[in-house]
């Protein structure tokens, strides 16, 4: 397990995200590419009829259950490059809430606001959103605003435009990057004025709440997780 430096835990505690360049890379990102381009191609058809029938955005799809797809969706759970500081921040009391294995299409104006996902009053709630593909400036990056997860931060409102949101980083990266951030933190994936559909998967964690997660809920991947410490992950009982 790779823990974080010294220097990556003052970040996170001060600023409320890191940055994993190249966390997955090799075979394993070529396997993650071809992975989410079936299953977003299998998956498009239903999201239109949904868009149609006016269920879904038009802006942005989820492919369904990705854990059952395929076991990429699961390995990259737990990935050395970055789960090592999960495992530090959440005292080593990690659980996974969900992945969502998104494609947002190119689009003027984003299918979100700037907001914080949990108030603070939340257990300690982490995401890490990996690049599929390169993400430019300009293509529906993430950005984040750094110190606004902290007690007593801001006050923050919604600005009618996405870059005018005071004091925000933007995080452009290439295919295999995560970024990971306190979901206390005000976030918000820019506009996607380019003509390249983003492709992120965001994997959504929490420091472990008795009862949060039931062992029904990944009942039907039990057999990807043989190890104490994936079972404990996806709440599988001992």
């Amino acid at each position: 397990m790779i823990l974080p430096t010294p220097e990556q835990k003052e970040q996170w505690e001060e600023e409320g995200y890191l940055v994993f360049e190249n966390a997955i890379q090799g075979e394993d990102l070529k396997r993650l590419q071809s992975a989410f381009d079936y299953w977003a191609d299998a998956c498009k058809e239903d999201w239109l009829d949904r868009v149609e029938a006016g269920d879904a955005a038009a802006t942005f799809y989820d492919i369904p259950s990705p854990f059952e797809k395929d076991s990429i969706f699961i390995d990259i759970v737990d990935y050395s490059s970055y789960y090592g500081a999960l495992m530090e921040f959440t005292d080593h009391d990690l659980i996974i809430l969900a992945p969502q294995v998104r494609t947002v299409a190119p689009w003027p104006v984003s299918y979100t606001g700037w907001h914080p996902d949990v108030p603070q009053s939340n257990p300690l709630h982490i995401k890490v959103q990996i690049y599929v593909n390169d993400v430019a400036p300009g293509c529906g990056e993430f950005a984040f605003v750094p110190r606004s997860h902290k007690p007593g931060a801001g006050p923050y409102t919604r600005p009618l435009r996405q870059e005018s949101m005071p004091g925000h980083k933007t995080f452009s990266g290439k295919a295999g990057t995560a970024i990971m951030f306190n979901s206390y933190g005000w976030h918000v994936s820019m506009d996607n004025a380019s003509d390249v559909p983003r492709k992120s998967i965001i994997l959504i964690y929490e420091k472990r709440t008795p009862g949060r997660i039931g062992p029904e809920q990944f009942a039907s991947i039990a057999s990807n997780c043989q190890t104490p410490e994936r079972r404990k992950l996806f709440s599988l009982g001992d």
